[in-house]
């Protein structure tokens, strides 16, 4: 039996220190018909995370307070204890040779590197599951 994948309506918090990166995002998301609520740092994600549920969480790699590693492992080891898997698509804008599968390692499903090409991702967003 084939996996289905959403195409549109998905819920995404947006982790993201930089404002004209969020709008972007946003925008993005609401074009392609999703739902965006923006967070700055970690520690607000976290926050976020505990009082609500999203279809999927984009990261930003490089933030101030609690930066997407720290984020992504504090989620991970949430996760233990809850048996719920969140899906994590990692930002960032120091792309290099190697990144997809550090990050991998880490614990993220998928990576989009800044600046965000809209195409690259909806196509990390379309894999979702539902």
């Amino acid at each position: 039996m084939p996996l289905s994948y959403r195409i549109n309506n998905l819920s995404v918090l947006v982790v993201d220190d930089d404002y004209v990166v969020q709008r972007l995002i946003v925008t993005i998301l609401k074009h392609a018909g999703h739902h965006g609520v923006v967070v700055t740092n970690g520690r607000e994600a976290l926050s976020c995370l505990a009082e609500r549920r999203f279809d999927v969480v984009l990261l930003d790699v490089v933030m101030p307070d609690m930066d997407g590693m720290e984020t992504l492992a504090a989620i991970r080891e949430g996760e233990a204890i809850s048996k719920k898997h969140q899906r994590i698509i990692m930002l960032t804008g120091h792309a290099e040779q190697g990144d997809a599968e550090r990050l991998q390692t880490a614990g993220a499903d998928g990576y989009v590197s800044k600046p965000v090409d809209p195409a690259r991702l909806l196509a990390e967003l379309a894999r979702t599951p539902s």
